[in-house]
């Protein structure tokens, strides 16, 4: 593998904002980040001022371009958005009360982790892609950066540990290992798709939901 072709992924989850204080699901809404969220990405910021940065990409969710923004600064460089790094559409559930969801059924309209599975695929291959050499921080939100680490490490979504606000996690890649990890990831889903078909759609969502935004 040539040293020189990895892409350096700095993946970080928003800082807090209004709604996950309130214990709101937010999904694919704005959100906008509270104080103490302002103050978190400014510590990211601080810690990565003297690291060498290239690209700074965000979801396109306020939220994210919040925390983004803040954490460019010291470098000058503009963040670049796109809606593959969009929290989870939460369909029905979307401006819920978490505690409220627990033992709920889950709406029809949620996208499914097959999906959220296939837009971090799609993500891993466009920054690696797009970017080879680079070190890219990428600003996102708790669902879809569980998709993204699951794929990364080619396991599935449940086995991931929760990112918290403004936390970081560091992924070292290339396009070629994106590519064999997407399609590994893509097989695994398929497999657990059709276990989740067999089994029924109750949703005792708690351990998704305690993770959500």
């Amino acid at each position: 593998m040539d040293a020189a072709r990895e892409t350096t992924i700095l993946l970080v989850r928003h800082g807090e904002t209004v709604d996950n204080a309130r214990q709101i699901m937010q999904g694919q809404t704005q959100g906008e980040l509270n104080e103490r969220g302002r103050e978190q990405a400014r510590q990211v910021a601080e810690r990565l001022a003297e690291d060498p940065v290239d690209v700074i990409i965000a979801s396109d969710l306020r939220r994210a371009i919040q925390t983004a923004e803040i954490i460019a600064a010291p470098h000058g460089l503009p963040v670049v958005t796109t809606p593959l790094l969009r929290e989870r559409d939460w369909g029905g559930f979307t401006g819920r009360y978490i505690p409220e969801l627990r033992g709920e059924v889950w709406p029809d309209d949620i996208e499914s982790e097959e999906a959220l599975l296939t837009r971090a695929r799609q993500l891993l291959l466009h920054i690696t892609a797009t970017y080879p050499g680079k070190r890219v921080v990428a600003v996102g939100h708790g669902i879809i950066n569980k998709a993204i680490l699951a794929v990364y490490a080619q396991c599935p979504m449940r086995e991931v540990q929760r990112m918290m606000n403004a936390e970081v996690r560091v992924l070292t890649t290339s396009a070629e290992r994106a590519a064999s990890a997407a399609v590994t990831a893509a097989m695994t889903a398929t497999a657990a798709g059709m276990a989740a078909s067999a089994e029924g759609t109750s949703a005792t969502a708690a351990a998704a939901v305690a993770s959500a935004e």
